[in-house]
C-alpha cells in the first residue's frame, strides 16, 4: 500500500502539475478558466430557467475574477517594463511600435482594474456608476492592446513567411555546403518556431478581443460565447505553461 501511495503521490504527472500550480500564471490561467467556464454555464442555467444553479456559477464567476485582480496588482508595471525593453531592443519599427503599443495598452487595462478591485471591495467608496465608468475605461485599454497585439502578430507573420521562403528557395545540395547548410536547417527550423507561437498568439487575440470589445459597448456578444471564448484561451495558456513547467532531461 505504502509503495503504490508513493508511486501515485511521487508520479512525475503530479511533480508537473505541483510546479505548474505553484506558478503565478499557471494559478492564474487555471482560475481563468474556471471563471469563463463558470461565466458559459450561468448563461446557459439561465436560458433553461434554471436561475437558482446559475446564480451559484455566477457567484463562483464574479469571486475568481475577484481574485484574479489581486494577482494581477503588480503588473501594470511589469508591462511598463516590456514596453522600456522592447523601445531598446532592435526590431522592425512597425512591429516594435506596435509591441510598445500593446505594452502601454495593457498597462492601463491593468492599472485601472485595480481601481476596479479596490472598489469591490470596498477599499475606494467609488458610486456605482463611477466604477462602471472606470471598468469600461479599463476595458478600452484592454481592447486598444488586444488590436495592438493581432496588429503586432500579423506583421511578425508576414516577415517570418518571407524568411522561411527565403530560406528554402537557399537550399543547398553539394557536399561541401554541408555546414552552411546545417546552419540554414537551425535557423529555418528557429523561424518555423516562431511563426508558431506568434500564430498561436494571433488565434488567442482574435477569440479575446471579443471581451473587453464588448465590455467597453463596441459590440455585443452574449455571456455564452464570452464564457466559450475566454475558456478556449484559457485552456491554451494553460496547456503553454503545463509545458513550460516540464524539467529538462
Amino acid at each position: 500500500m505504502a509503495t503504490l501511495a508513493s508511486q501515485v503521490i511521487l508520479h512525475p504527472l503530479v511533480s508537473q502539475g505541483l510546479r505548474f500550480g505553484s506558478t503565478t500564471l499557471g494559478r492564474d490561467k487555471t482560475y481563468r478558466a474556471l471563471q469563463y467556464l463558470a461565466r458559459f454555464l450561468a448563461w446557459y442555467l439561465v436560458t433553461k430557467g434554471q436561475n437558482l444553479e446559475a446564480a451559484r456559477w455566477a457567484a463562483l464567476k464574479v469571486h475568481l475574477a475577484t481574485a484574479r485582480k489581486l494577482m494581477r496588482l503588480g503588473k501594470p508595471l511589469e508591462h511598463l517594463q516590456a514596453a522600456l525593453r522592447a523601445s531598446l531592443t532592435s526590431a522592425p519599427s512597425l512591429e516594435q511600435i506596435t509591441t510598445i503599443s500593446r505594452q502601454v495598452g495593457y498597462f492601463g487595462y491593468l492599472a485601472y482594474d485595480s481601481i476596479v478591485w479596490a472598489s469591490a471591495i470596498k477599499f475606494l467608496n467609488l458610486n456605482p456608476d463611477t466604477t462602471k465608468r472606470v471598468a469600461k475605461i479599463s476595458n478600452r485599454f484592454w481592447l486598444a492592446g488586444i488590436l495592438f497585439s493581432i496588429t503586432h502578430s500579423v506583421l511578425k507573420i508576414v516577415r517570418l513567411n518571407a524568411e522561411v521562403h527565403k530560406l528554402q528557395a537557399s537550399k543547398k545540395w553539394s557536399e561541401k555546403d554541408l555546414g552552411e547548410e546545417t546552419q540554414r536547417e537551425a535557423k529555418l527550423s528557429a523561424v518555423q518556431t516562431s511563426k508558431a507561437v506568434t500564430r498561436q498568439q494571433l488565434i488567442v487575440d482574435v477569440l479575446d478581443i471579443w471581451i473587453p470589445a464588448t465590455g467597453a459597448d463596441v459590440v455585443t456578444v452574449n455571456e455564452g460565447t464570452l464564457g466559450v471564448f475566454g475558456f478556449i484561451t484559457s485552456v491554451i495558456g494553460m496547456s503553454t505553461q503545463w509545458k513550460a513547467s516540464q524539467t529538462k532531461p
